[in-house]
């Protein structure tokens, strides 16, 4: 079955949502979207750091996306403008990611599949990858779900039960910086932090639970990833920013349905 690359894309696609619906659920909610930006575009500067040094791309992508992220975090806690922060850093890693790869004439490498994806060339070590990384942010976050939900709703609250709010920022790092290194290959650093936050949005208006909300996220997230990849084969379009098309329609279809069914 894992011989035909339309099943593998399929799988990868399902358990990438896995990981992002949980944790697209906490960005929305902390209001972290240009934060998860910025350590989606460390990832071109990970991949150039890994073609340079011959490690694994996810290896490279996974040590500069944390970098960043524990860098915007240590940033924002003393005090920095946190938009003014994310959008310089963002930008710049992303541009020295791609002048740093210009700089490697020995590699010949399509940046396209990894601005965009390139879900249809995984691999089943990719998709190893995928679901093994997808494995590890639901079990991270799962350990952490109370402490997190308390933090998010308020910190000085959680000061109060004995949840260290700062901890907390950490394992969502973490967790941001893993589903960062297994996306790249699937929707590419400029569209991972799409599928974090549109099926997440898209199941806001319609949960009636944190955890509610969570379960909705992945739902939508895997139709989106499946709906995209039939509508690439169907009109030949790319398959990444085909997925978060479908999930953009899916968004606009649960917005719709939100505002009629309110009294």
């Amino acid at each position: 079955m894992l011989d035909d690359f339309l099943v593998r894309a399929a799988l990868a696609g399902v358990g990438l949502s896995l990981a992002t619906g949980p944790l697209g659920a906490f960005v929305v909610w902390r209001r972290m979207a240009y934060f998860g930006d910025a350590t989606a575009h460390a990832a071109i500067l990970g991949v150039a750091l890994a073609l340079a040094t011959d490690l694994p791309v996810a290896a490279g992508t996974l040590v500069v996306a944390l970098a960043m992220a524990v860098a915007v975090a240590g940033l924002a806690a003393k005090g920095w403008a946190l938009d003014t922060t994310l959008g310089v850093m963002a930008h710049s890693a992303l541009a020295f990611g791609l002048v740093a790869v210009s700089f490697l004439p020995q590699v010949r490498t399509d940046l396209s599949a990894w601005l965009f994806g390139d879900i249809l060339a995984v691999s089943k070590a990719d998709l190893a990858l995928i679901w093994g990384g997808a494995a590890a942010v639901v079990a991270l976050l799962a350990w952490r779900w109370q402490a997190l939900l308390a933090s998010t709703l308020n910190e000085d609250l959680a000061h109060s039960a004995g949840i260290r709010p700062a901890r907390e920022r950490l394992v969502l790092v973490i967790a941001l910086a893993l589903v960062v290194a297994v996306a790249l290959k699937v929707v590419g650093a400029l569209l991972i932090s799409a599928m974090l936050i549109i099926p997440a949005a898209a199941a806001r208006g319609l949960a009636r639970s944190p955890e509610g909300m969570a379960l909705g996220a992945v739902a939508v997230g895997a139709v989106s990833a499946l709906a995209g990849l039939r509508l690439s084969l169907w009109q030949d379009t790319p398959a990444g920013p085909s997925m978060v098309v479908a999930a953009a329609a899916v968004f606009a279809a649960a917005a719709l349905f939100g505002r009629m069914r309110r009294p």
